[in-house]
């Protein structure tokens, strides 16, 4: 067995994500919580690189809580800017890639068209100002730093994600309500770790865009969710962001496209795979 790939983010979405694409790609890794790796600790860091000597890290942990992130911010900062640098320049040190996932949140919403990756970030939010200092410092080391820019991500193998929220609400007949005033390009899991890990493989560094490429309100996704599953979408409320209680200030219009070329197969493809999953798992439920 070669050199594995380290995966940091054992209990996430992402961090799970990636390790269950490298087992169905035969790729060795090492799947991290924060007890074996802490990334606000430089001994941490230096200890399990040194024990695990990987031939590259991922980094799918850090803050996730976009509104906490305005009350929280030091912690906010420390797990999704200070500790990412800190882990890419010790992995530069020992000649290591690092593969790091960053939100279309460090955009504030003002572009006409889709925001690529040349664009300035422009932050609107504390989660979304904890990522653009990520990227600000790993483009500023010499050593191969990729940086996946994605969003509103949606999986059926986490229960915590928009998609599967809708799924369940309107599956037990109850109304559900999501914002018709804030637009973002959905990405499948599955999609986006399967492009990220060819980049990584391939040497690719720096900016990437990877989202499934279709603009929607978040009604409009949740729309789209309800179509795929044959649910019915007149339980879907489409409300102004302001009534959800979001206590982190939303970009009104945050859609990424990609001047790099790195494509993920259509929303539609993305939205079929998931809705033969869900209905897999319901009719187990039903089972059970």
């Amino acid at each position: 067995m070669g050199r594995p790939l380290l995966i940091m983010g054992a209990t996430g979405t992402l961090g799970q994500a990636f390790a269950r694409a490298c087992t169905l790609r035969n790729i060795p890794h090492v799947l991290t919580a924060r007890h074996a790796l802490d990334i606000t600790s430089e001994a941490s860091i230096g200890a399990a690189l040194d024990r695990h000597d990987p031939w590259a890290v991922v980094n799918a942990a850090g803050w996730v809580r976009v509104d906490e992130a305005e009350s929280h911010a030091a912690r906010c900062f420390a797990a999704n800017s200070d500790g990412p640098v800190r882990l890419a320049r010790m992995a530069e040190e020992r000649g290591l890639a690092t593969l790091n996932v960053s939100s279309d949140l460090v955009f504030g919403g003002k572009a006409e068209g889709a925001y690529v990756e040349t664009d300035a970030p422009d932050p609107r939010n504390v989660y979304g100002e904890s990522k653009a200092r990520m990227e600000e410092g790993l483009l500023a080391l010499a050593g191969t730093h990729l940086i996946v820019r994605t969003a509103a991500f949606f999986s059926p193998h986490d229960e915590f994600n928009f998609a599967v929220a809708v799924a369940r609400a309107l599956t037990a007949g109850q109304p559900f309500e999501a914002a018709a005033d804030q637009r973002i390009t959905p990405t499948y899991v599955p999609h986006l770790v399967r492009v990220a890990l060819d980049l990584l493989i391939d040497g690719e560094q720096g900016l990437w865009h990877l989202t499934n490429e279709t603009e929607l309100s978040w009604a409009e996704f949740a729309e789209a969710v309800a179509d795929s599953l044959n649910l019915p979408r007149h339980l879907i409320r489409a409300v102004p962001g302001a009534r959800l209680n979001q206590m982190a200030p939303r970009p009104s219009r945050v859609p990424l496209a990609t001047g790099r070329g790195a494509h993920l197969p259509s929303l539609a493809d993305a939205l079929g795979e998931f809705a033969r999953h869900e209905k897999r798992q319901q009719a187990v439920r039903e089972l059970a």
